[in-house]
């Protein structure tokens, strides 16, 4: 029998981590993740050579440091407003974007539509898609009628060496790859979206767009948790992680900047998907709170501050009695553990006893809301529910909880004030620790409560 030769070498790669291991594992070594542990074949040559050959990239050399223009990030422009807002001012030459998001939610017609304010800037612009042929790409590019989308080019290939080529010969100034899990290097013999396809085909494009100084986008699929698919290291590699979310059932698309080296994070911004393409949402405050029903308990509007531009929007709350086995906790748009917590700190600290209740907690309008302000804007809706009260129509609320019933100071607090009054409304409770911070001019229009504790808060609120 005749010794097997090193390209049929198998490894086993965890999925999560993209660890490897000569031999199957139940759990990881390295991130501790079960069943995670997939069989690959072993690269047979170094494809890393292969990249720079293919690319016909010169050897990096080291420079000093001083010697480095300090010109900054140059960016272009993609056409949306809302999209380089999220980018951090637009798509920066040299950067990379990994854009993931549920099946059908718009990923690739906000690209298509990026791409076509790029080209009609005069820059040349690349779509590769793994997923599509020329003629469907085509189709959903008449359907969006958008100048300048005739001038991008359309590349329908799994191969990245034709990707490389392309990229040679075209010499664009930004690239959209749809999807990189469709995308496979002929170096390894393991199939597309393999951890180690992933991994090999993502960091020889990032290699490229560094070299060149090309602006490139990653398309990626996303698990059934809503996370990115493939090894943690895919998200290491890029510059800027945006995730695609809304409701399917709903018109409205929110795109969320999880990591950015050249912007802001936790930037958001609001599309509206109508016919013709997505749209953009200039003051998303006035769209959440559009269908807010008047006098209705349990309803709380929060002055959220994620990101740069405040925004507000409406939290809900409905308590019910608890008719069979332990009461249930469901939360849409907020982090389950939070709520669980806030209700043990009402029932110790507040003496509102809720927890032998079902309690339903949701974001109007399918926002997610991921900050320690909405603690306050949460227990007030909730406490609503249960009294069947509600609050004054003319009522904001933030801030953050403790679990010793205390009202914490958080972030940004003159620019939630200032979107309170712009949308209308006379009155604020927040952390003490924030009014004392609070300037004349930030006050002037607002009746503002500084509560010490989530009780005074609690009193405010139903006085």
């Amino acid at each position: 029998m005749t010794k097997a030769s090193s390209k049929d070498k198998t490894v086993f790669t965890c999925t999560a981590c993209g660890a490897a291991s000569p031999r199957w594992m139940g759990r990881c070594a390295t991130c501790g993740e079960w069943n995670t542990f997939v069989e690959e074949r072993a690269p047979a040559k170094s494809a890393r050579s292969t990249a720079a050959n293919v690319a016909g990239d010169h050897l990096a050399r080291p420079t000093p440091i001083g010697e480095v223009p300090p010109d900054g990030a140059r960016r272009i422009a993609t056409g949306s407003e809302e999209l380089d807002r999220v980018l951090g001012g637009g798509a920066v030459l040299g950067g990379v974007v990994l854009l993931g998001g549920d099946p059908g939610i718009g990923k690739s017609t906000l690209l298509m539509q990026a791409l076509a304010g790029i080209a009609r800037g005069g820059a040349k612009a690349l779509y590769v898609t793994g997923e599509e042929s020329a003629a469907q790409v085509a189709m959903r590019a008449s359907r969006l009628a958008l100048p300048g989308m005739e001038r991008v080019m359309v590349q329908a290939t799994t191969e990245l060496e034709d990707i490389e080529r392309a990229i040679g010969e075209l010499e664009p100034a930004t690239i959209v790859v749809d999807s990189i899990q469709t995308v496979r290097s002929g170096a390894l013999e393991s199939a597309a979206g393999s951890v180690g396809q992933l991994r090999e085909v993502a960091a020889r494009l990032v290699e490229i767009a560094k070299r060149r100084g090309l602006s490139l986008f990653l398309i990626g699929h996303v698990t059934k948790e809503g996370m990115l698919a493939g090894p943690k290291v895919l998200e290491h590699l890029v510059d800027t992680v945006l995730t695609f979310e809304g409701d399917p059932s709903l018109a409205y698309r929110v795109v969320r900047a999880t990591k950015n080296r050249f912007g802001p994070a936790h930037e958001m911004a609001v599309f509206e998907m109508v016919r013709e393409g997505l749209r953009e949402v200039p003051d998303p405050s006035a769209l959440f709170l559009a269908e807010r029903p008047s006098r209705a308990p349990g309803s709380v509007v929060l002055p959220s501050a994620e990101g740069t531009r405040p925004v507000l929007i409406e939290v809900q709350a409905l308590v019910a009695p608890a008719r069979m086995g332990p009461p249930r906790r469901v939360s849409t748009g907020i982090e389950g553990s939070r709520l669980s917590i806030l209700l043990a700190v009402l029932d110790r600290k507040a003496d509102v006893h809720v927890l032998d209740q079902d309690v339903f907690a949701s974001i109007a309008g399918g926002a997610r809301v991921d900050e320690r302000a909405a603690d306050l804007a949460l227990a007030i809706a909730v406490v609503s529910s249960l009294r069947d009260r509600a609050i004054s129509e003319g009522l904001a609320v933030f801030g953050e909880v403790g679990l010793a019933g205390e009202l914490r100071a958080v972030p940004r607090a003159s620019s939630r004030l200032q979107e309170a009054r712009k949308m209308g409304f006379s009155k604020v409770i927040l952390p003490r620790g924030n009014l004392t911070q609070t300037t004349p001019e930030e006050r002037a229009g607002l009746e503002l409560v500084g509560a010490p504790t989530l009780t005074d808060a609690l009193i405010a609120a139903f006085e």
